[in-house]
């Protein structure tokens, strides 16, 4: 079933209105019809099931049939800082950690970063990169829209990144825990209490320098290996929400079930 996102404003009296380019892709691309159903989400973790009632020039309203929580969201909140990666490989990043259960993803500019952002265009990449994670958002079932963030330096990355209840700094060299050690500490008090937030920080595709890794450190952020092999930058987050996914989330549901 086609799914859409909108804003809670726009479900008013079981009245559903979509508009914008969402009216248009159901009423031109889809070439839907009257008493078609689709799955509306209110980005506020809500879907609705729905019957199409009406086509407009500018809008398409339907009657909410079916209210539910969505099952789809993780049981935390999952924050990706990515150094800046070259050429297109953000778009993969996005629409991957995307798919594994990011709820915000900001870039950042670290020492090794080749690509450089460029303050005159960012309004327009950001915008560009939040559709990206519009689109894998409604492919991948998602019962939020997750927030691309503007490019933020590497010291307002560490700032924002520690004050999630687990910050993970990602990185292969010395003085680091596997990933599974950290995350199994925090296990049992997460599947009691809903552990809120979790950040992970990856580097570009020279990873971090030992000045900055030092830097997280101090920070208050846990470095973590990822395993005995070295990701490239475009599988790092992908691969350690994955972790997440099974260690606090998957984990957590089987114990419930017993």
């Amino acid at each position: 079933m086609p799914r859409f996102f909108v804003c809670a404003e726009q479900i008013k009296d079981g009245t559903v209105t979509v508009l914008g380019d969402d009216a248009h892709h159901i009423s031109r691309s889809l070439r839907m019809a009257v008493g078609e159903r689709i799955t509306v989400s209110d980005m506020q973790k809500y879907e609705y099931e729905c019957e199409l009632t009406e086509f407009l020039p500018d809008r398409v309203l339907a009657r909410v049939i079916g209210k539910e929580k969505s099952d789809t969201e993780p049981p935390y909140t999952a924050h990706v800082f990515q150094a800046l990666p070259k050429g297109d490989k953000l778009d993969s990043v996005i629409q991957k950690t995307v798919e594994c259960g990011a709820s915000e993803i900001t870039t950042f500019q670290s020492e090794r970063c080749i690509a450089k952002a460029k303050e005159e265009n960012e309004g327009k990449r950001v915008e560009r990169r939040q559709r990206i994670a519009l689109e894998a958002a409604k492919q991948s079932g998602r019962g939020i829209v997750p927030t691309v963030h503007p490019t933020v330096s590497f010291e307002e990355a560490l700032t924002l990144a520690a004050k999630s209840d687990l910050p993970l700094f990602c990185y292969e060299g010395d003085g680091t825990e596997m990933l599974p050690a950290v995350l199994g500490r925090f296990q049992k008090s997460f599947c009691a209490d809903r552990f809120p937030s979790v950040s992970l920080m990856i580097g570009s595709e020279g990873g971090f320098s030992l000045a900055e890794a030092q830097r997280a450190k101090a920070s208050g952020l846990i470095p973590v290996n990822l395993g005995k092999r070295i990701l490239r930058t475009e599988t790092a987050a992908s691969f350690a929400l994955s972790c997440l996914v099974y260690a606090l989330e998957m984990s957590c549901d089987c114990e419930k079930r017993l």
